[in-house]
């Protein structure tokens, strides 16, 4: 993620900011441009940012419930923003506790929408295009919307279904243990279920779906039959000499949404590190040390490489940084050189795609 400034007094903003520690300026995010500006007042619930001619109103979900930092053209007839005009379906709001819930849902699928937008991929509602994406953020027991009164977080024909209660730390670590999991966020829900729907954008009907079967196997396999066998059975036990995760061996269709979701916290993990200035110098020997300098925008490389050859150290010091923290690893995983391979698929596919 990148890092942004104050137009009016330089203090370093963060994506999420909604206004400056230091000034008090109320800021918004422009996705035209990818970046947090400082905002002047125009009157009339219109901002411009500040130095500039062009003026803005808040996304609806900003200026209603805060939860939100997007902005819209002025002469734009839409309510919300290019990130917010995804929803099709928000929280019961009238819940207690579910306009807090659901703002960490926004927050999450802003950082997803920012990757993709970032990475050139088509990203546009499925109300208003073919092909089109959308997200429905509900609770258990929701009417008319889950079945025999449970959500399940998913992907069918477009939309993306997040429970509402994978917003709540307590239960999605519940869930995470129940499963088994040694890894299970909020943001990685949403980059999972969005490799499902560019899945079926990118591959499916595609000519890349040869080489996809090729390298994560035949997408043709009984989902329903690969899906019971692997909650009866786990997966083999050498998964990790091809795989990413053990989840990822159930169907090449997993095995590419869990594939697509690791390349974009690689890609975004390398770009915050970039943005801060963050190096790594591992000891090579007994007297020497490697420094790794993250001086490159990774949203742009050329191919895969580089961005293992930066990950690796940096995922070394991120691991080493959360055990002296007393915390588990941040990225608990191993990149066998079939992972690779698959995420160096997943990065050809996008460069060609944008």
């Amino acid at each position: 993620m990148r890092l942004f400034s104050c137009g009016h007094c330089g203090q370093r903003l963060y994506f999420e900011n909604v206004s400056c520690t230091r000034c008090g300026a109320s800021l918004g995010f422009l996705p035209s441009e990818l970046t947090l500006v400082s905002l002047d007042a125009t009157g009339d619930g219109l901002w411009r940012p500040h130095g500039r001619e062009t003026t803005y109103r808040m996304c609806a979900n900003y200026e209603q419930h805060a939860v939100c930092n997007w902005m819209v053209r002025a002469d734009d007839s839409h309510a919300f923003c290019e990130a917010c005009r995804l929803n099709r379906t928000i929280p019961d709001l009238s819940v207690c506790g579910n306009l807090d819930l659901w703002r960490a849902l926004e927050a999450e699928k802003r950082r997803l929408v920012y990757s993709l937008l970032r990475l050139g991929l088509p990203v546009g509602p499925l109300s208003e295009v073919a092909g089109g994406l959308a997200f429905d953020f509900l609770a258990d027991n929701d009417e008319p919307f889950s079945e025999r009164g449970k959500v399940f977080t998913g992907y069918t024909e477009g939309l993306i279904t997040i429970n509402l209660k994978e917003a709540d730390p307590a239960e999605r670590e519940r869930m995470r243990g129940r499963l088994d999991e040694p890894y299970r966020t909020l943001l990685g829900h949403f980059r999972h279920e969005s490799g499902h729907y560019y899945w079926g954008r990118l591959i499916g009907s595609t000519p890349r779906l040869y080489d996809f079967r090729q390298l994560f196997g035949d997408d043709t396999r009984d989902y329903g039959a690969a899906l019971e066998h692997h909650y009866q059975y786990g997966p083999p036990a050498d998964w990790r000499q091809q795989f990413i995760s053990g989840y990822a061996t159930m169907h090449p269709w997993e095995d590419w949404a869990e594939t697509w979701a690791h390349y974009l916290h690689l890609v975004d993990t390398l770009e915050t590190a970039w943005q801060f200035g963050i190096g790594s110098r591992p000891r090579v020997g007994d007297d020497s040390y490697a420094t790794t300098q993250h001086d490159f925008d990774p949203y742009r490389s050329e191919s895969i490489d580089p961005l293992i050859e930066h990950w690796l150290p940096l995922c070394f010091a991120l691991n080493s940084l959360n055990r002296s923290m007393g915390h588990e690893h941040a990225y608990p995983f191993v990149l066998s050189p079939g992972a690779i391979e698959k995420l160096g698929f997943v990065h050809r596919v996008i460069r060609e795609a944008s």
